[in-house]
């Protein structure tokens, strides 16, 4: 039964901090002792008009605070507490908040709209609230029936679309909620409030409308519904007409030919006329189209006709009047908005979408913008000119080099002379334009640069000269040079270029990292990733000696954070984040210096002071370093190789918090990747510390609580440990087959249609199969029957990934070597495994036909392994 806990919910926000203290201790025991009853008193209150606000607004969210939760583990906690109240509790609570809706209290009314939703995530799936829609629907459709009941009604709707799937109801359910929504965005219906809710119902609506989008009749009549909504008198209600055509664009784009003519003139006015927040969603609708576009283009294969969507060339079409349009909005700059991340205006959408309109229609968006540059390049207005540079910036992508290249290259000087106009917007605009110049038109190893011996030298004393501009100008600039640094990458001898300007790159990022008026803004960090970037594109040979007398620079640096005094989290989210950016630039260091031998013996003359600093920053306990030294620490595990051994007995207990970090899943992955590192540098001597890992890594694997992504690097470690041990893994095959079989298990079982889980699911099989072959490679010589019992289990994985369609090829590269390592661990024992050999011979067949000459090659070494073995597959 409820309980009167008013007294306690008032409490709990007094500004005496015993008294909030007691209430709190007294609402959190009675959860405790009666979960049900609890509950119900929260919706008591919550749905009791002549109660407090105050106590109210709490109840409700405490309420939705029980159902759900932003973490995984917690939110699957909540969900079985709330299945195994009695259903009685349950039914009460929900009557209560359903007739919450009707409150005259609007922000009762809506808090039960979210926790109505929250329920229905739960139940609706498991098919325990049938009559849910039918509930909200009699609000709709009965006459006389209060406005601000049928605004609830409406928000309740939406709130439950957007926490449900279009699987968990009937098509009859869908269909009336689609008709209550439109309706209520209706021209008819007097109550905007009613209209605006409707609109924003429908929004998360749309994805249950496939059948009802495939009727034309019902189609026209939605979008017809739609249209009008996007002229109403009200702001909101425009935005949210607007907002719905932005998601149609996306997800019905193959219907939309017979309104694109209305669509274009709606958005055109909106754009010209209408209020920002509007004006934005109707660039969205052209930037959702050019989105829908580009991907029809990537994935065309000409002929096949599959593609259940046809290209229908909306913005070719559109072309000669949506680029004017576009190109008009970029003379609405703010005056704030290069200094603040947050701004989102009608420039910055424009210009995004005319750089999506050049990607989707390449070489003929050029001559509709040239002109817009050359006239408003030279004018005396600031808008004029940088609406011109930012203009020309954003079609560089799409076009052909030969179209873009006459245009660059003559441009190039008039941009290098635009870094000291005397306006900041400019400047900023500018040194992004290079930037991306420098992205999309600077690769020397494909013969092709607007950057020359003649023009190198100038381009770098005009982005050194501006890296002392104003932090957010001297960030864009860190990024130019970033990308004309990675254009000399394997470069052939065009690297050489970049050579004698690096130590003073070098240097003029250090001073930029150093920077005291940058407080507030990225640079700091930009300047040690643009550091990162010039040394590990640099000519190694030609650079040595300079990176070399870095690294003492860098580690001094990070000395020093050790000493900083901290007397705030703000001060230690500083030490954090600089702490980070020097690991990060060590452990390019480390890794560039590492890439030959002549040069590696630099590290290893370092690597105690390296280590010992390392040590230090893990002292200071914060996540992001963590994370950061343990990437260093697994590249200085590479450089030293056998010499890590003598770091391991101090590390190691670094290594072991990093293994058991579950809240900060990054770190607990990356210290995983370090065990690996250390396994190919120690190989037999990780041995000592073997027990422990395992325990840790299996632990691990076991845990609901670790994020999934973390479990593929476990398994691929485990190959690493056993690759290390070799038959010193013996002791832990018990443990780890057993796992390792659960989990090709469940490869079988995940969800396909989701692309993240298709991901996984691959990434999942790959380090499957490293694990068997770490484990196969490991026994070969000494103890390879004890994988006799494993192998049938192994051949049912491969023969069961060997049928997937479409296949990821690294998974198949990883399946084919697994299938060599088992024929050449178990030798002739390997006859008694194969029973049927004809998916092998197929799926070798298949990969011999490869275009991919790795593929091939272990295809090949594969297929000689299980001929060695025996005839049969031979």
């Amino acid at each position: 039964m409820a309980l009167e806990i008013t007294q306690f919910l008032l409490a709990a926000q007094s500004a005496d901090a015993k008294i909030r203290t007691e209430a709190e201790a007294n609402l959190s025991q009675f959860r405790e002792q009666n979960l049900p009853g609890f509950l119900l008193s929260l919706a008591v209150e919550l749905s009791t008009d002549v109660k407090p606000t105050e106590s109210r607004r709490l109840a409700g969210i405490v309420l939705k605070n029980s159902l759900d939760a932003k973490e995984t583990v917690r939110k699957q906690q909540l969900v079985q507490q709330w299945l195994v109240i009695d259903s009685s509790y349950k039914s009460q609570i929900k009557s209560l908040l359903l007739s919450c809706l009707g409150s005259s209290v609007r922000e009762a009314s809506h808090t039960a709209a979210q926790v109505i939703a929250k329920i229905a995530s739960i139940e609706v799936p498991q098919k325990q609230w049938p009559e849910l829609v039918g509930s909200l629907l009699v609000n709709m459709t009965q006459h006389g029936r209060p406005a601000s009941l049928k605004q609830a009604t409406l928000e309740t709707l939406g709130y439950v679309c957007e926490e449900i799937s279009h699987h968990d109801l009937v098509q009859d359910e869908v269909n009336s909620v689609l008709t209550a929504v439109v309706q209520g965005m209706n021209v008819e219906e007097e109550s905007p409030e009613v209209r605006l809710a409707a609109a924003r119902a429908l929004y998360n609506a749309l994805d249950f409308a496939q059948t009802n989008f495939d009727n034309e009749m019902e189609r026209n009549y939605i979008m017809k519904v739609i249209c009008e909504a996007a002229t109403a008198k009200e702001t909101q209600i425009r935005q949210a007409a607007f907002e719905c055509l932005v998601s149609i664009a996306s997800t019905y784009y193959g219907l939309l030919e017979p309104y694109m003519q209305t669509l274009f003139e709606l958005t055109a006015k909106a754009v010209k006329e209408d209020e920002e927040a509007v004006a934005l969603q109707a660039i969205e609708f052209w930037s959702s189209i050019s989105d829908e576009e580009i991907e029809l283009q990537d994935y065309e294969v000409p002929d096949s006709g599959d593609s259940n969507v046809q290209h229908s060339h909306f913005i070719e079409k559109a072309l000669e009047v949506l680029v004017p349009m576009l190109l008009e909005t970029l003379l609405k700059q703010d005056e704030e908005q290069d200094q603040d991340d947050e701004i989102w205006n009608l420039a910055m959408a424009g210009g995004t979408c005319l750089g999506l309109v050049a990607r989707t229609v390449g070489d003929s968006v050029v001559p509709l913008v040239m002109p817009f540059v050359e006239a408003n390049i030279m004018k005396s207005d600031w808008r004029s000119r940088e609406a011109a540079i930012y203009a020309f910036g954003s079609i560089l992508e799409g076009p052909s080099i030969e179209k873009l290249s006459p245009m660059v290259h003559a441009g190039l000087k008039h941009l290098l002379d635009a870094m000291k106009d005397n306006n900041d917007h400019i400047r900023d605009t500018t040194a992004w334009t290079l930037s991306r110049i420098f992205e999309l038109l600077h690769t020397p190893a494909s013969g092709f640069s607007v950057v020359s011996p003649a023009n190198l030298q100038q381009i770098v004393e005009v982005l050194l000269e501006s890296l002392k501009d104003a932090p957010h100008v001297a960030e864009k600039v860190c990024g130019a040079i970033y990308f004309l640094s990675q254009g000399y990458e394997d470069a052939g001898p065009s690297s050489s270029l970049l050579t004698p300007f690096v130590t003073q790159i070098i240097g003029s990022l250090i001073s930029t990292a150093d920077r005291t008026d940058s407080s507030g803004s990225k640079l700091r960090t930009t300047a040690y990733e643009t550091l990162n970037e010039v040394v590990r594109c640099s000519n190694l040979i030609e650079t040595s000696q300079i990176i070399k007398h870095l690294c003492p620079v860098i580690m001094t640096k990070l000395a020093q954070t050790v000493e900083l005094q901290i007397l705030s989290t703000d001060d230690r989210e500083k030490q954090g984040d600089l702490q980070a950016s020097l690991c990060g630039v060590l452990q390019v260091i480390i890794q560039k210096l590492s890439n030959s031998d002549e040069t590696k013996s630099i590290i290893v003359q370092v690597g105690d002071q390296i280590m010992m600093l390392f040590l230090k920053v893990f002292a200071c306990r914060s996540s992001t370093v963590h994370e950061e030294a343990m990437l260093a620490i697994g590249a200085l595990a590479y450089a030293t190789g056998s010499d890590f051994l003598k770091y391991m007995p101090e590390f190691y207990k670094y290594l072991e918090m990093g293994l058991q970090n579950f809240e900060e899943y990054q770190v607990c992955s990356i210290s995983v990747g370090v065990v690996g590192d250390i396994c190919r540098a120690l190989d037999d001597k990780i041995l000592p510390y073997c027990d422990g890992i395992m325990t840790h890594l299996l632990k691990d694997l076991s845990s609901g609580e670790l994020n999934k992504s973390v479990k593929p690097p476990i398994f691929s470690c485990l190959g690493d440990i056993a690759l290390a041990i070799g038959e010193h893994f013996e002791k832990y095959l018990q443990y780890a087959l057993p796992m390792m079989q659960t989990a090709s298990e469940v490869c079988a079982q995940l969800d396909n249609s989701d692309d993240e889980m298709v991901e996984y699911g691959n990434q999942l099989r790959r380090s499957i199969f490293e694990a068997y072959s770490g484990i196969l490679q490991g026994f070969k010589n000494s103890k390879a029957n004890l994988m006799l019992p494993y192998a049938p289990h192994l051949l049912q994985f491969i023969e069961l990934v060997a049928k997937d369609r479409p296949r990821d090829e690294s998974v198949t590269k990883a399946a084919v070597a697994v299938l060599g390592d088992l024929a050449d661990a178990l030798g002739s024992n390997a006859k008694t495994i194969f029973k049927d050999p004809a998916f092998c011979t197929q799926l070798l067949g298949e990969c011999l036909q490869s275009d991919d000459e790795q593929l091939k090659e272990t295809a090949t070494w594969t297929q000689g392994m299980i001929g060695r073995a025996f005839s049969v597959c031979g």
